[in-house]
């Protein structure tokens, strides 16, 4: 049975809104389609009109005073995202531009569902999507011409051709936290192997992975990306080699599942099971750097573990894309513009975080323990966005077969 803590919501898996991996190398062949540009060209050398692209539409003819000219005829815009600072971005770009914006928190599967549906019934609502989960994102939104990818000429320069495709717009971080009222000395795990041992069965706190898509795709980053590093970590704390015929990732994934962990519905309910004020178990959760907010706005006693190794945690990436039936589409163009530069970024960013635009300044504050985003974190090669939707129902499976 999964374990929740009180107030947590039912555990829920996610809904067989995928497809299957057999389809996956036909609905790749066609990435992204074409809306109106701003009078620009694709990397192809498609223009406005085009037949749809496989390669993300790079605006070189960019004029912004045009785009936004253009943008306040069009009327007021809908971005949905998956975190409640989508409101702040909305209201700063309604500030500057003068075009009313709502922004919408929304988990990505609804987005996805939704933004699916108003593409089949042509009645869109939802213009654009700053979107956290690149599997689905490629093997869907874009595969299916939901949406489509947008980059301004003007600063295609500015961010690596690694997140490109799709945009990646920001990235930030879920991390292993400790309590150290608790834990005075230090994390008191200090080998993501740790996580899978007998010693600490129940005492992991983390989002069910079957409605976190992210978590899902971590896993199958690691099968991909972290084998050596988790054969590292295992010779460390074991003093013995893994056998070479298994996967690092997967069996490290059935251990976790299988150590009864306290599975939440949400960040807020894994930081409490760890952090509260009144906590008295000592624990670790995996949680996003946004929920170092309740350091200070609840009290709550959080530090990132340092020195865990191979990893203290992972970096997720932010895409954004434009529906691609929008009535709104240079507007919604200008509010992913936005979101490229200092300003726009800035609004999502006061807990942390690394922007796409490389020339822009990472966020400020830095969570307690965390001193190198890039060394101390596993970053997730987008590369692999295409396997990992292939492969997403094999990782689910894994972990429903060994949990409970």
């Amino acid at each position: 049975m999964s374990r929740h803590i009180p107030g947590d919501r039912p555990r829920t898996t996610v809904r067989r809104r995928y497809v299957t991996a057999a389809l996956l190398a036909g609905a790749l062949s066609g990435i992204a389609a074409c809306a109106p540009s701003t009078g620009g060209t694709t990397a192809t050398g498609a223009g406005p009109g085009a037949e749809p692209s496989a390669t993300p539409v790079i605006d070189t003819g960019f004029n912004l005073d045009k785009l936004i000219a253009a943008a306040k005829q069009e009327g007021g815009i809908t971005v949905y995202d998956s975190t409640g600072d989508i409101t702040k971005t909305a209201a700063a770009f309604t500030a500057k531009y003068g075009i009313k914006a709502t922004g919408v928190k929304s988990k990505v599967g609804d987005t996805l569902e939704k933004m699916t549906r108003e593409n089949q019934a042509g009645n869109v609502t939802i213009d654009a999507t700053f979107y956290e989960d690149g599997p689905s994102l490629v093997g869907q939104l874009l595969a299916q011409k939901v949406v489509y990818t947008w980059i301004p000429g003007s600063l295609a320069q500015d961010i690596p051709a690694a997140s490109q495709n799709p945009l990646q717009v920001l990235s930030k971080g879920n991390l292993w936290v400790y309590n150290p009222k608790l834990s005075p000395k230090g994390c008191p795990v200090q080998n993501i192997w740790d996580l899978a041992d007998p010693a600490w069965k129940g005492k992991v706190a983390m989002q069910d992975p079957l409605s976190k898509p992210n978590i899902v795709e971590f896993f199958n980053q690691l099968k991909s990306g972290g084998d050596s590093q988790l054969r590292a970590a295992y010779q460390a704390k074991y003093g013995k080699d893994l056998p070479a015929g298994d996967s690092a990732a997967e069996t490290w994934v059935k251990g976790l599942a299988r150590n009864s962990p306290i599975l939440t519905s949400s960040d807020d309910d894994a930081a409490a099971a760890v952090a509260s004020p009144n906590q008295t178990k000592q624990r670790v959760a995996l949680v996003s750097n946004a929920k170092f907010r309740d350091v200070q706005d609840k009290g709550y006693a959080m530090r990132v573990c340092t020195g865990m190794q191979p990893w203290a945690g992972y970096q997720y990436p932010k895409f954004a894309a434009v529906a691609t039936k929008t009535k709104h589409p240079n507007a919604a163009k200008l509010f992913v513009y936005f979101m490229l530069t200092q300003a726009g970024v800035d609004t999502q960013m006061d807990t942390g975080g690394i922007p796409g635009n490389a020339k822009l300044k990472p966020g400020a504050f830095i969570p307690a323990g965390l001193t190198d985003w890039n060394k101390q974190l596993f970053v997730f090669d987008p590369a692999k966005l295409g396997s990992d939707f292939g492969n997403l129902q094999t990782m689910q499976d894994l972990w429903r077969l060994n949990h409970g």
